[in-house]
């Protein structure tokens, strides 16, 4: 019976993988880049996502992934507690009745989260009037539950149903619920070969300054395995939007994520007037230009041509292509209004929206390949084990016992190994932090210093207002018209990241087939029980036995590698963290000052509470970091421990119950 329930659980176990292993695409573009058509041309859904809805509310993250349960769209949307929005509601009136000239910078996105759920003149109204209105008790029946479920069989039904919730619209005032969304997920039908084990994530571009939803932006961005950079191919090169985004989350997606590559994806290529473009590029043959039939088409993949190297170029000379952070691009250029419609002059290959479609599929084939090889590995396992104890009931059992043994002592071999190897890269690990400290200690306060006067405006109009939302927002503001966020916490960090990014980057590569000699994925692929030198009776029984051990072995280890992934992400985040809660004190000052001089008198603050905290402030970042890593070391092996003990017990276990019922 301890087989068949060996069997059972194992079978278990490769089911809960296979629903729960999936790949994030993050799609990042501002609105009007035509993020959403692009998604419905890939999907083949032609009016699923309305327009704008992606990255028209900064604040809202939608994710797209298959429904493989039946043929509904579904939505499933989370929404903030009543008493999330009633403290930014709060803080919105707050704002609005606020006279001084401190106001927020980001006063038109507070009017429109009101307009957009209380009606269009619920901004000229007082909290108190607006708790009078029916608007007020409608939106505190929506918050009733902190999801809401969404279904429809027909896409044009579910689009329409689902708007309100993703998309922000000015003619619409009073009936949008945006505002009032965290995230939503997005459950499509008959996509089986696209999204099987793919989630589409849409990323805004630009920050929004509520804490909650940059903490969920952020947490988002690091699940990325690939990210596809959209913009319009018009304004590709010159647009700073896309390439700011890629240069301040680089971080988050490589050392602190796991993203492997980056695809940028030039957008509207069939938006081209020929004449207007043969104008600029006399280098044209004549021959090309001859059919005027095929005049456009030929504009059009000429241009397409010239993008595409135009982008690669540039990313070729960004500042992140010359550190150890790598990624594998490509440049796509796609129509895809010329994929929904083919009286659009372009063949269906030639608009590129199958070439993305085909990274879909290529990935969802990579990782069913890699689930079937994992339960047929399994299965054998176990089966040739149960198969050879029934063909061998006349071993005795201190071969076995004696095998076990050997096996025991194995392990603990190589977890004394493992874990002198581990405690190895956590010395690197302090040696880097040690003298990140020290360099943060003595720089820190220019560096603020530097990177504030970096963004100032020469005659500091409205300044002021930025750095005052800057401490409110606890050291972060990204502005609309900035093509990159103030973040505070990460240039304190500065000096940290510096001195440990190399070294981190070896340590836990993104890419795990990436053999640096040092990464923690390596040390798991060398343990293990079976060693060259171990002698011990060879018959069927025993290959069978060390098969089964093995399977639970790699298992085992291909687990704590997936782990390895989610915990790196929290120990290169920390740093920033443990920054930010020490300096929430000193934003919380910097922030209220008020009146003549409060710009200058909120710099003093955050220089005095930097000053004050530095010495503690860094090394308790250092200490955060080398602490989750001895977390991580010792799960590690407490888990390669427990797990083989109680494989080996099993094994002793199963083969003696088996042996027995033979014998009787």
């Amino acid at each position: 019976m301890n087989a068949i329930f060996i069997h059972r659980d194992a079978i278990s176990k490769m089911d809960n993988i296979c629903d729960n292993k999936k790949i994030t695409i993050g799609v990042f573009g501002k609105s009007g880049q035509g993020k959403s058509s692009l998604l419905n041309a890939i999907l083949g859904k032609r009016n699923l996502l309305p327009s704008s809805c992606f990255g028209a509310c900064t604040s809202v993250v939608t994710q797209v992934q298959a429904n493989l349960k039946d043929s509904n769209y579904i939505a499933e949307i989370e929404l903030f507690s009543k008493e999330e929005w009633e403290k930014e509601l709060n803080d919105l009136f707050r704002v609005l009745l606020d006279e001084n000239e401190d106001r927020d910078e980001d006063l038109e996105t507070k009017v429109e989260k009101i307009t957009a759920l209380y009606g269009a003149d619920a901004d000229k109204k007082t909290l108190e009037e607006l708790k009078k209105d029916d608007k007020y008790a409608e939106i505190e029946n929506v918050l009733s539950g902190s999801k809401k479920a969404i279904s429809n069989s027909d896409v044009s039904a579910f689009a329409n149903d689902v708007a309100s919730y993703i998309q922000h619209s000015k003619s619409s005032t009073g009936h949008c619920y945006w505002p009032l969304v965290k995230s939503v997920t997005i459950k499509i039908p008959d996509c089986r070969e696209l999204l099987e084990h793919i989630v589409l994530l849409d990323l805004p571009g630009t920050g929004d300054c509520n804490k909650i939803r940059n903490d969920l932006w952020k947490t988002k961005l690091r699940e990325c395995s690939s990210v596809w950079i959209v913009s319009n191919i018009n304004r590709a090169i010159d647009d700073r939007d896309p390439w700011g985004i890629i240069q301040h989350c680089i971080q988050d997606l490589g050392p602190g994520g796991e993203c492997k590559n980056i695809n940028f994806i030039c957008t509207r290529t069939d938006d081209i007037d020929p004449e207007e473009y043969l104008r600029s590029v006399p280098e044209l043959s004549e021959d090309q230009k001859s059919s005027d039939k095929k005049l456009k088409k030929v504009c059009i993949l000429h241009r397409n041509n010239c993008a595409k190297k135009n982008v690669k170029r540039k990313f070729e000379n960004l500042e992140i292509t010359k550190s150890k952070v790598s990624f594998i691009t490509d440049v796509f250029t796609v129509s895809s209004k010329a994929y929904l419609d083919t009286n659009l002059h372009l063949e269906p290959v030639e608009t590129e929206i199958p070439n993305l479609q085909g990274i879909l599929k290529r990935t969802n084939r990579r990782i069913n390949r890699e689930l079937t090889s994992d339960c047929v590995n399994e299965a054998n396992g176990v089966l040739s084990f149960i198969q050879s104890v029934q063909l061998h009931s006349d071993k005795k059992m201190g071969e076995i016992q004696a095998v076990v043994k050997a096996l025991q002592k194995n392990l603990a071999k190589a977890l004394n190994v493992l874990d002198h190897q581990l405690n190895s890269l956590y010395k690197i690990m302090d040696q880097c932090l040690s003298k990140g400290v020290e360099k943060s200690v003595e720089l820190c306060v220019g560096t603020k210093n530097a990177m504030i006067a970096s963004v100032t405006p020469v005659d500091k109009r409205g300044f002021h207002k930025i750095l005052h939302t800057l401490y409110k927002n606890k050291g972060y503001v990204w502005q609309k018209n900035w093509d990159a966020p103030l973040d505070l916490n990460l240039c304190l960090a500065k000096h940290m990241h510096d001195n440990m990014d190399d070294e981190f980057s070896l340590i836990f590569p993104v890419d795990a087939n990436n053999k640096t000699g040092m990464s923690v994925q390596e040390q798991i692929d060398k343990f293990s029980i079976f060693q060259r030198c171990t002698a011990y009776p060879q018959s069927s029984i025993l290959y069978h036995m060390e098969n089964f051990i093995r399977t639970e072995e790699t298992k085992v280890k291909a687990l704590l590698k997936r782990e390895v992934v989610q915990r790196k992400k929290e120990i290169y985040s920390s740093i920033q963290r443990t920054i930010q809660n020490q300096m929430t004190a000193g934003y919380e000052l910097a922030a209220n000052e008020k009146g003549q001089g409060a710009m200058e008198n909120r710099e003093k603050k955050i220089t005095e509470t930097i000053e004050l905290l530095k010495y503690n402030m860094f090394k308790d970042a250092k200490m955060e970091v080398l602490k989750k890593f001895k977390d991580l070391k010792d799960l590690i092996c407490k888990t390669l421990e427990s797990t083989l003990k109680r494989s080996l017990e099993h094994t002793q276990t199963t083969i003696t119950t088996l042996m027995g019922k033979r014998e009787l």
